[in-house]
């Protein structure tokens, strides 16, 4: 059976990804990401990105693995608030995590360690960390989430790890290989 979703979850990862799974927020934003954002069928589940695309899968050895822990063990654990819904345009909405620096400070460091990797490929000026709810969907559809995820704030998230990802973009194809504790 091709195409199957036992296959699918078995194919080997095209791309990789650093990020902060945000548990705490998953009452209020996954019936969402469920329908409106591509990530949550893969197997992502809510964060706020680290690196995106991040390192090819076959560079992800012992060494980069170190150095990862490395990074992410310097920057001190911390509290982000997640206190409003904002929008990308008008085909991205998102929650905005308060303070956002502590973010900040961790794509940098990483980026720093891996410049062969910049956030979103460079495609951004400015790497604005956020939480995704729906993206490129009928704009009604973005409105009634931002609208009901609303409802839920403020969620405070203990931000403690920072976890690397592998897959494809299928359903399913994603899965976790290692977290990092921020911190150490």
């Amino acid at each position: 059976m091709t195409g199957s979703k036992s296959e699918t979850s078995t194919m080997p990862p095209t791309q990789t990804a650093l990020i902060v799974p945000i548990p705490q927020a998953e009452q209020a934003v996954g019936r969402w990401r469920t329908v409106l954002d591509r990530a949550a069928s893969w197997g992502v589940p809510a964060h706020v990105t680290v690196l995106y695309p991040f390192l090819a899968p076959e560079e992800l050895d012992d060494g980069a693995q170190c150095t990862i822990g490395d990074v992410v063990a310097s920057i001190p654990p911390f509290t982000a608030d997640f206190t409003s819904v904002r929008w990308f345009g008008d085909t991205v909405v998102w929650l905005a995590p308060t303070p956002d620096d502590p973010f900040r400070a961790l794509t940098t460091a990483v980026w720093r360690r891996f410049p062969q990797a910049p956030p979103y490929e460079g495609v951004h000026t400015d790497v604005v960390p956020h939480l995704t709810i729906g993206h490129d969907a009928p704009k009604q559809a973005l409105i009634e989430a931002a609208d009901a995820v609303a409802g839920f704030l403020p969620i405070r998230a203990t931000v403690d790890t920072v976890r690397l990802i592998a897959g494809t973009p299928k359903p399913n194809g994603w899965h976790t290989i290692r977290d990092f504790p921020i911190g150490g």
